[in-house]
């Protein structure tokens, strides 16, 4: 597939700018020529390579999302609501994408196989709820729901990003302070020793970093740099990254409020995918992989494998032992009442809140964090520094 910019003179006589997807520049004459159009000149682009592209953020899918459901729910064909949805992207590469998903389905495909041309663009669970809304017939009241559920996954990123800010800030300023310093205010403090023999023990090692800070810097980038590449490369590797995200969820006092982030996350998925008539196997491996948790999909190997034996849900993911009780109760209550599509969906609004406040009470495990880290920083220089004052007050004193 290929993208045409082109300038052009409609039938009115008016000058135009536009883009239209296309094969080949004959197929793109003529969807010009079907558009009243004289191309005055055109610029040819390459668009079939998806992994140029980047993914949609959960903002515009529940943007997009809704604009469908409105449309789809006031009586317009899908044909004719991709086509005004194209027309609304804000940016150039979401409009070549949903020109192409519009002229697909204008050519006879289905609307989950040309939104499947775009797999890294548009999320699995996406195209897995369009498909399910198109069997069912339902595809309206599908994208009402992937709208709800994209609209509170973006709250809950947000709620995120916004409560990381001040930590951030506190640890940027936290080694400012730690490197401002080593580098300006320990060297000072170094002419009221006669000799290095003369400094205290902790004085002299202060002394030393600081020295070793001012005059080999690059050693310390360096150093840095190679350690982030070295932590990426190790948390690529399957058993490290296997650790590692166990770890997040069964660490001490972080990881049950993790653990409420990710049961959010995941009761919302299950209600969805379950309430759309797709089958609980498929739900099961779609809602944990959504979690981007590897010891969790790794868990839940063992929960398709027993459900599909006959195993019941609740009993299945208790023995996970991931989620809390209660979750796993109120599963089984959903089972036993035959409701589970309900009994997940006001789970899920109650652990949206939680998660909330979860996220509120890590970010305030880190402010004490930063604040003890910046604390011992000044203190050792303090401590370094005061047998050179007390030293320079004793000369004064004898003279």
């Amino acid at each position: 597939m290929k993208s045409f910019s082109y300038i052009a003179e409609s039938a009115a006589g008016k000058q135009q700018k536009g883009t239209i997807n296309a094969e080949d520049e004959r197929e793109f004459q003529a969807k010009a020529r079907d558009k009243g159009l004289r191309i005055l000149s055109y610029e040819e682009k390459e668009i079939g390579k998806k992994q140029t592209l980047k993914k949609f953020k959960t903002k515009d899918l529940a943007f997009n999302c809704r604009q469908l459901a409105a449309m789809l729910t006031s009586g317009l064909t899908l044909v004719k609501a991709l086509d005004i949805l194209s027309k609304e992207q804000p940016n150039e590469q979401a409009k070549q994408i949903w020109q192409s998903v519009y002229e697909n389905v204008q050519k006879g495909e289905s609307f989950s196989a040309s939104m499947e041309m775009y797999r890294g663009v548009f999320p699995e669970f996406l195209i897995s709820m369009v498909s399910a809304g198109e069997s069912s017939g339902s595809l309206d009241v599908i994208m009402q729901r992937m709208s709800d559920h994209y609209a509170k996954e973006n709250k809950l990123n947000n709620t995120i990003r916004g409560a990381m800010t001040y930590p951030l800030v506190l640890m940027f300023l936290c080694i400012v302070i730690v490197i401002g310093m080593f580098t300006f205010i320990m060297p000072t403090f170094a002419g009221l020793f006669e000799s290095p023999d003369d400094m205290p023990a902790l004085t002299r090692v202060m002394m030393g970093f600081s020295h070793s800070l001012t005059s080999y810097w690059y050693v310390y980038i360096i150093v840095i740099v190679g350690l982030v590449f070295a932590a990426l490369y190790f948390f690529k590797l399957p058993g490290t990254r296997l650790k590692w995200d166990k770890f997040i969820i069964k660490g001490p006092g972080f990881g049950p409020l993790v653990v409420k982030i990710y049961t959010a996350r995941f009761a919302r998925t299950l209600s969805s995918l379950y309430s759309s008539g797709i089958p609980m196997v498929e739900c099961l491996r779609r809602s944990s992989s959504i979690l981007g948790n590897r010891y969790i999909d790794e868990c839940f190997e063992n929960v398709v494998d027993e459900v599909k034996q006959g195993e019941t849900l609740s009993a299945s993911i208790t023995r996970t032992e991931i989620f809390d009780s209660m979750f796993c109760s109120i599963i089984y209550v959903g089972e036993e009442a035959g409701a589970l599509d309900t009994i997940l969906s006001k789970t899920a609004e109650y652990y949206d809140e939680e998660a909330d406040s979860a996220v509120a009470r890590l970010v305030g495990m880190l402010e004490p964090l930063m604040i003890i880290i910046m604390g011992i920083a000044v203190g050792l220089v303090v401590a370094s520094v005061l047998p050179a004052l007390y030293g320079s007050m004793e000369g004064i004193a004898n003279d």
